[in-house]
């Protein structure tokens, strides 16, 4: 759908071209079970005429949830939702293994669930903290070039290397041992690079009986939520200017950041890369706003613009990535009332 418009039905003729424009900001899409990570983006992108997308870490399609997508200079800042902690309520298939880990594999082998519940506490407080997971063959974990689920297609085993993961919090929110389908409920709160399937699978063979990942979804990333989240049929059915206040602004994305307010003549020395030096302690995370006088603009007087990240070290301000100032004179634009 680059530079084209919405996908026409076969037999409709040509697709539909939409007029593509500078947008700015942080969509918190609740991503629909079915849909792949880009094709969200992709929809998401025409439903706001986007010109420039992206997400921030996949999520499969047999997972639904939280989906932060950034647009125009929020693109810039991506990376720090991809390191951030993840938070999923997962649905544990107990009693059953599948090839793939999750609900979509042939079943492999069915045991009976012969534990308790104070077993699976038991069992539960053993993942908790650092561990050690094999990523699964259906990810995308790439090798020699090709994404391991390739091969897992061509019914073909790549040796992987265990990775070091962190599980911060485990919390049992369902137990079903001694139904026909015994399933076990879970909200997981984890580092990045945490596969949920390998937990699944790793939980069940602890606990004797196999397991596999029935459902999952994705309720938070870093200090991001579902609370202010739309689906895309939410986004659709908004007036077309009214999707943009839709929009989180690219600030959202430097959650946890010390703030630092530089003057006009600093500001201006900044955004072309200078360091600045001032009286701030070492920081690692630090966003950075040309004060009210040197934001102002015709359009808009008041605002305070976003300059970037930066880093403080020694007394100094080094930049990180930083807006152009087309991009913030944009944003400025885009916030009118």
């Amino acid at each position: 759908m680059e530079g084209g418009g919405a996908p026409a039905a076969r037999g409709q003729g040509p697709r539909t071209r939409v007029q593509r424009r500078p947008v700015h900001g942080l969509l918190l899409l609740d991503k629909a079970l079915g849909l792949s990570s880009n094709q969200a983006l992709q929809r998401a992108k025409w439903l706001l005429r986007a010109d420039k997308a992206g997400h921030t870490g996949t999520l499969d399609p047999l997972a639904s949830g939280l989906l932060p997508l950034c647009f125009g200079a929020a693109t810039k800042f991506s990376q720090l939702q991809l390191d951030a902690d993840k938070v999923y309520a997962a649905t544990l298939r107990l009693g059953q293994r599948t090839s793939s880990g999750d609900a979509e594999g042939e079943v492999l082998e069915r045991r009976p669930v012969a534990c308790t519940p104070e077993q699976v506490q038991q069992v539960l407080a053993r993942f908790l903290g650092p561990i050690s997971q094999v990523p699964p063959m259906h990810s995308a974990l790439k090798h020699q070039g090709r994404a391991l689920y390739e091969y897992a297609r061509a019914g073909q085993e790549v040796e992987r290397a265990p990775r070091s993961v962190t599980i911060f919090a485990l919390e049992l929110l369902a137990l079903d041992l001694h139904s026909p389908e015994p399933t076990l409920g879970l909200r997981v709160r984890c580092s990045k690079g945490t596969y949920i399937r390998t937990l699944a699978e790793d939980i069940g063979a602890a606990l004797g009986c196999g397991a596999h990942l029935a459902a999952l979804r994705r309720e938070r990333s870093g200090g991001l939520g579902l609370e202010r989240s739309l689906t895309l049929e939410q986004l659709e059915a908004l007036p077309e200017e009214a999707r943009l206040h839709a929009l989180l602004p690219v600030e959202a994305l430097l959650d946890g950041h010390e703030r630092v307010t530089l003057d006009g003549d600093n500001a201006a020395r900044f955004l072309t890369g200078l360091r600045r030096r001032g009286p701030w302690p070492d920081t690692e995370r630090v966003a950075v706003y040309a004060d009210q006088e040197a934001a102002a603009s015709d359009a808009n007087p008041q605002a305070a613009a976003l300059l970037g990240s930066a880093h403080i070290q020694g007394g100094e301000l080094i930049p990180g990535r930083l807006l152009s100032p087309i991009e913030i004179q944009q944003i400025q634009l885009q916030n009118q009332p």
